[in-house]
């Protein structure tokens, strides 16, 4: 009989939803597990093949969790705010909140067909204002805290998307990561969170966690900490001082030029009168420049001189002064120390412009470069001369902050989060502007400031709430006056900083989540998600849980103790996308092989973590396989009632047949249990698969037999195809669903020994058998065995055996002429 998938995967997801099979007792902490997906962002109305790769697997690893007694909570929910659907609606007319609630209806549909075993009671939306409260809620915090600001600064400008984008959400090339867009510089005033107070922490942090150890390390390189000093130059004539931060200090004495950011504030007063006209033109020149642009290490070296000298604090030489594009305001102090004998971009600049080169390093004989990096005994450096690098540092730092011109410093190259957007789709940001009182925070008793329906969605670089009078105008809460909001949302990345922890009770409205449970469930034991988060998403939520431990409303440091990243599934060798008409929908695949069938297939298709090039070849096999174990325990129904099993069985009562079947059921049981603990579902179900093989002979077995090892099948298959699992389950003659009644068997560690190895057995050192003799067989015991099998003695006979060479268990060889 054909398995009636269709039927059969609306049972059980019927019967799970109506009993609540995955209702999690979150009272219940003794074998807690907390498994998370990163939640789905509803831009369209239909769940893509790399939602599936992402949730299928992962709900596997949780229910196989289940299975074994422990107490899981998976969530689900939905990123709701954001670009895309802003976009979608001022492209198609269709407001975003009705096309998001609509998406989010749709793609729930396809969730609960994909047998997810999610806890739909803690389900949540970020777009609802009893969310997003809570993000006003947050921010008010941070702001209390000092920790969440306003300032002028430059920021990346997508034309296009008419919004400003975070440093992250730029890509290598200069564009947007939305649509692609070159990014242009623009100054804006803007909200930032002090994510930078946190630098330190967020870096000894990951040594704490179980993360992919790249993922660490993009984190590592994003915060970027620099160890150094912090130098004064006097500028000649002035009574100003440029303070640079160095992480060379040591090449003090080889300091020949100095170079300013455009934008550093002192570049105006000190440039003179005969440079000014040169120096705003290259101003205006860069304007349009992304700092990846500027900071290029290939692109041509430019630069202005501004006319004015700083004086060098060892040497006390003038220096000139000059501005330079790859020198940025936003990071270190917006001034650099140029060293040419030590730095290449300083010397590339230095010959460009006939700038002058000490060398404050001694070279290796024979060196022929340019900029020497390594280390070596200082020269050319008076009192330092003859320290290497690391010396030369610390003598020079103590001699700097002994005279009041220096001092030991540590930079960070991460920068504050600008959380500022001047689109629609997102949480307000709570504060009123009032012309008598400056900045006012919304008292908490006020929020949530409601998003409002009505908005104009034209984008003109402005935001499209300052088109809603209503919403803009408002009363001051300190004093009364007329007043307006700010008209700025979130990034929403604020939303999923923390939405972990409002799962764990979605009603909560005492507060921002239930303190007790946050407590009580962090950090996340299991987080699954794409390594495109990693110094987004990733970094913003561990700062973010850092600072909620610090008000008191968690005690964990970090909110993912385990990170897997799915691998990314490609087309034809390229990223999915509708542009390249390259989408896979994975309901044409459901709709005819089931929702069981698909996720095995993604799961057998290669190694979790590395993803794979999409091909629907191998999908019959698998689908082969699902109708194979269904016909099998449609043959055997009721054998738990009508034949009970023991719970494990003694070798030597067993026949030839039994064994071997008893021994590989015990072997997959123990793979299943490791692969699939480590997301290695490929190798799981490749072991499902060769085991089924093994059972054709199972007919030969006694019936109580028979049913020690379905039962122990089908538990083996169920995580990794519930549906089929769980009737399978019932088919044996279980009344409870075995999610409902969880259980799982243990590994017979006796059956894992094997009591005979194959033997290679080479004639002249070419194999001519392979042998089956008890283990540890001796010489002699091997030999008879072997020259026995008609196989070899179609080689050996009438011919001189000259030498026979015997490795125990593995080889036996026989030399003749």
């Amino acid at each position: 009989m054909k398995y009636p998938f269709q039927e059969i995967e609306l049972k059980w997801q019927k019967f799970w939803e109506e009993k609540k099979v995955y209702k999690t007792d979150l009272t219940d902490l003794e074998k807690k597990i907390y498994c998370l997906v990163m939640f789905i962002y509803p831009s369209a109305a239909k769940m893509h093949i790399g939602h599936w790769y992402n949730y299928g697997p992962t709900d596997s690893w949780a229910r196989f969790k289940k299975l074994r007694g422990y107490n899981v909570f998976e969530p689900i929910g939905y990123d709701a705010f954001g670009l895309p659907a802003e976009n979608y609606a001022i492209k198609t007319g269709i407001h975003p909140q009705d096309s998001t609630l609509q998406n989010i209806n749709d793609i729930r549909a396809m969730v609960k067909h994909m047998g997810g075993m999610y806890d739909w009671d803690s389900e949540l939306m970020t777009c609802a204002p009893e969310y997003y409260r809570w993000n006003q809620w947050l921010f008010l915090q941070l702001y209390k805290k000092g920790l969440a600001y306003r300032k002028n600064a430059p920021v990346n400008w997508c034309p296009s998307c008419q919004t400003v984008l975070a440093r992250e959400q730029v890509l290598n090339d200069g564009s947007c990561e939305r649509c692609g867009t070159t990014v242009v510089q623009k100054n804006l005033t803007q909200w930032f969170f002090k994510i930078t107070d946190y630098a330190e922490e967020l870096l000894d942090g990951l040594n704490k966690i179980d993360w992919p150890e790249k993922t660490k390390t993009m984190q590592i390189n994003w915060i970027g900490k620099s160890i150094g000093a912090e130098v004064d130059f006097s500028v000649s004539g002035t009574d100003d001082k440029i303070k640079v931060f160095t992480t060379r200090p040591d090449t003090l004495f080889g300091a020949t030029y100095m170079v300013l950011a455009p934008e550093h504030p002192l570049v105006d007063k000190l440039t003179t009168s005969e440079f000014k006209k040169k120096v705003d033109e290259y101003k205006d020149s860069i304007k349009s420049m992304t700092e990846i642009d500027r900071t290029s290490t290939v692109k041509e070296k430019t630069g202005i001189f501004t006319g004015a000298y700083a004086i060098n604090p060892v040497t006390n030489k003038y220096i000139p002064i000059w501005i330079a594009d790859y020198v940025l305001m936003t990071y270190g102090t917006g001034a650099i120390m140029a060293v040419p004998g030590q730095d290449e971009r300083d010397w590339e600049f230095a010959e460009k412009f006939d700038l002058p080169i000490i060398r404050t390093v001694q070279t290796p004989e024979g060196f022929e470069g340019k900029a020497y990096i390594e280390d070596g005994p200082a020269i050319n450096s008076e009192f330092l001369n003859g320290f290497y690098v690391e010396d030369a540092k610390k003598k020079i730092i103590k001699w700097l902050e002994e005279k009041g011109i220096g001092k030991h410093t540590i930079n960070y190259r991460l920068r504050d989060w600008l959380i500022s957007r001047q689109r629609y789709w997102g949480t307000p940001i709570p504060i009123i502007h009032c012309d008598e009182c400056g900045l006012v925070p919304v008292p908490e008793d006020q929020l949530p400031v409601v998003l409002p329906y009505n908005v104009n969605f034209k984008p003109d670089g402005g935001s499209p709430l300052a088109s809603n009078s209503e919403f803009v105008n408002t009363k001051c809460p300190k004093c009364g006056s007329d007043a307006k909001r700010d008209v700025d949302t979130m990034d929403t990345f604020v939303d999923s900083s923390w939405y972990y922890l409002r799962y764990l009770n979605p009603k909560y409205d005492k507060g921002m989540f239930d303190p007790e449970l946050g407590k009580a469930w962090t950090p996340v034991d299991m987080y699954v998600g794409g390594a495109e988060h990693a110094v987004m998403h990733l970094l913003y939520a561990r700062f973010i849980h850092k600072f909620l431990r610090d008000i008191g409303l968690v005690i964990s440091d970090e909110p993912f103790q385990k990170l897997i990243h799915q691998g990314t599934i490609t087309n034809l060798g390229a990223k999915m996308s509708k542009s390249k008409g390259n989408v896979v929908d994975p309901n044409q695949f459901v709709y005819e092989y089931g929702a069981d069938v698909f996720r095995m297939y993604m799961m057998f298709m290669g190694p979790y973590e590395l993803g794979g090039d999409w091909s629907d070849k191998g999908i019959v096999g698998v689908d082969r396989f699902v109708q194979r174990t269904y016909s099998l325990f449609n043959n055997h129904r009721n054998y738990s009632i009508d034949f009970p099993s023991k719970e494990r069985y003694d070798l030597n009562g067993l026949s030839e047949v039994e064994k071997a079947i008893y021994r590989k059921v015990n072997q997959t049981l123990e793979k299943i249990q490791t692969e699939v603990e480590h997301f290695r579902f490929n190798t799981a179900v490749a072991a499902l698969m060769e085991l089924l093989n093994e059972l054709k002979s199972l007919d030969e077995c006694v019936n109580n037999f028979k049913t020690f090892v379905l039962e122990r099948f089908a538990l083996m298959f169920a995580p990794l195809a519930p549906h089929l699992g769980e009737e399978c389950w019932y088919l044996l003659g279980y009344e409870k669903s075995l999610f409902e009644n969880p259980k799982w068997f243990e590994v017979d560690k006796s059956a894992l020994i094997e009591d005979k190895v194959n033997v290679a057995v080479q004639v002249n050192g070419k194999l001519r058998a392979t042998i089956e003799v008890p283990i540890n067989s001796d010489k002699e015991a091997t030999a008879k065995a072997a020259k026995s099998d008609e196989r070899v003695i179609k080689h050996i006979q009438d011919k001189e055996i000259v030498k026979e060479i015997f490795v125990p268990n593995k080889i036996y060889n026989i030399v003749v002429k």
